[in-house]
């Protein structure tokens, strides 16, 4: 009867000091303009947790962000997680960040669109070309 008691206390604290051992997160994320610091509303954030060689597991999390530019989900698995942010009208954005902590902020700031480079924009006329009539 003792060993059954005491095989039972010890499975109970097992299972409390496992309790205590949260793995997962709950990962709050923050959308600004770079340049304003303002919020960026009604983002598409995507989520991705990535392996251990990494790439991105299959699946994946869309969220938006509301007016103040947030957006969180509880239950991220601790390791890495590639959070990739589209809005319209700034740059597309993609980092890996780890998750280690049982609540975690992430504040991403997004910049404005770049000029995009063609090899048809200024294009100079060589002598060896013939003359268009």
């Amino acid at each position: 009867m003792k060993r059954v008691l005491m095989i039972a206390a010890v499975l109970a604290f097992s299972l409390v000091s496992g309790a205590q051992q949260k793995s997962y997160s709950d990962v709050s994320i923050k959308v600004l303009k770079q340049e304003t610091g303002r919020p960026v509303r009604n983002a598409s954030v995507v989520l991705h947790t990535v392996n251990e060689e990494g790439k991105q597991d299959k699946g994946g999390l869309n969220l938006k962000t509301d007016a103040d530019g947030k957006t969180s989900y509880g239950g991220v698995p601790y390791g890495k997680l590639r959070i990739q942010v589209i809005a319209r009208g700034l740059q597309t954005y993609g980092e890996d960040f780890e998750i280690n902590s049982p609540d975690q902020e992430i504040v991403i700031k997004l910049k404005p669109p770049q000029s995009q480079y063609s090899i048809y924009e200024n294009k100079q006329t060589s002598s060896s070309e013939p003359a268009k009539k």
